[in-house]
């Protein structure tokens, strides 16, 4: 029987530092790309034995669950999710015996068509009948009154998991410097427009990132840069473009954060990005999230010899759009086993599947493709 040699941390930190551990270190949670529904968990929970009466749902939009360590040592797992439990909170009913905890500020509202409506001023988001997730407009919680107060919590919860426990974590929310098709489209139209906002993007990053080092800092081991670059095709931004209106800030950013800590970079980006890699890379990215190999132009294989020496993989574990789903347990071991042996050699390989559990994942498949991912990590 294979033993383990390592912390948690220091498996994950070996990985993204292209050493070989001795296990390829396992995801689930530690980021709102990286997790499971709600619903899922619950039948989840159910499948295991474990209680599922409740369900807690940190991110109440994508109706994300917070993995308890019981599921998370269940199933290996070397991280957690740092955000703190909302202050208030209170049940939410949303359809049979699915029960969740979300902040007391979100009240999801029943219409006639059996729809939820979440609304505040002009702003609503939607979960139709049978749903599993809102789609519309983001409305904040408003956990907090105020940054300071917001640095207090996450500086508790970071210190707390630093202390009790091995877990590598991660502070979410800072920007990746690309913001959508209508900068996309601003950096044509209104160039000086898009180095305005970068600038003040730029400098709102820094002065986040310098609350976070001089409070929480030195008891997190990441933190995450947001940017959805790729469509299904193609990226959303020509590579020469992205490069002169996006990649210095990028670099910038992550420089400020390399020479001030040992905090690595974490770049959620979905889609087709591979033609940007070289971009991220040049920037100071440490590992790539989610990896979506379904998409035009990520074959695994192609992705590792190319870039598997100079940027860690964290996904790219199990096809979520096509496999995850619909396949059978015994095709999910064996799509999982293909993958762990393309990306594992060498390190660079964080094991997690391609962006979140959805919510009508049957558990059965969930199981297999964390057990195999087990099974087949070992150095």
């Amino acid at each position: 029987m294979k033993k383990e040699t390592m912390t948690r941390r220091e498996r994950v930190l070996a990985a993204v530092e292209h050493r070989e551990a001795d296990r390829v270190p396992i995801d689930f949670g530690v980021h709102f790309s990286t997790g499971i529904s709600a619903f899922a968990y619950k039948r989840l929970r159910e499948h295991l034995g474990y209680e599922a009466d409740v369900v807690e749902a940190p991110d109440y939009s994508q109706m994300l669950a917070r993995v308890e360590r019981d599921v998370l040592e269940r199933f290996h797992s070397d991280t957690i999710l740092l955000n703190p439990p909302a202050k208030k909170t209170h049940l939410w009913n949303a359809r049979d015996d699915y029960k969740f905890l979300v902040p007391e500020s979100i009240k999801p509202e029943l219409q006639s068509n059996g729809d939820w409506i979440i609304s505040k001023d002009e702003y609503s988001t939607r979960m139709p009948v049978g749903g599993y997730f809102f789609d519309g407009d983001w409305i904040p919680a408003a956990e907090y009154a105020d940054e300071d107060e917001q640095i207090k919590s996450y500086t508790a919860s970071a210190e707390k998991i630093y202390k009790e426990t091995d877990y590598f974590t991660m502070k979410m929310g800072f920007s990746g410097y690309f913001h959508g098709i209508d900068f996309a489209c601003q950096i044509l139209t209104d160039p000086d427009d898009a180095i305005e906002l970068q600038e003040r993007v730029f400098k709102e990053n820094m002065d986040r990132a310098k609350k976070m080092l001089d409070t929480y800092g030195k008891y997190i081991q990441s933190i995450e840069v947001n940017s959805d670059l790729g469509a299904q095709h193609a990226p959303f931004i020509r590579p020469e473009l992205y490069e002169e209106f996006c990649m210095p800030y990028l670099k910038r950013f992550n420089e400020f954060i390399h020479n001030n800590s040992d905090i690595k970079i974490f770049m959620h980006s979905c889609g087709s990005v591979e033609q940007l890699i070289p971009y991220i890379i040049e920037a100071g990215v440490d590992a790539l999230n989610p990896v979506q190999i379904s998409a035009a132009n990520m074959d695994p294989a192609a992705l590792k010899e190319k870039y598997g020496k100079q940027i860690c993989f964290w996904g790219g574990g199990c096809d979520t759009q096509y496999m995850l789903p619909k396949a059978t347990p015994d095709e999910i071991r064996t799509h999982v086993r293909d993958l762990v042996r393309i990306f594992k050699p060498g390190g660079g390989f964080v094991f997690t599947q391609v962006h979140n559990i959805m919510g009508n994942v049957p558990p059965e498949n969930i199981v297999a493709m964390f057990d195999t991912a087990y099974d087949e990590s070992w150095y």
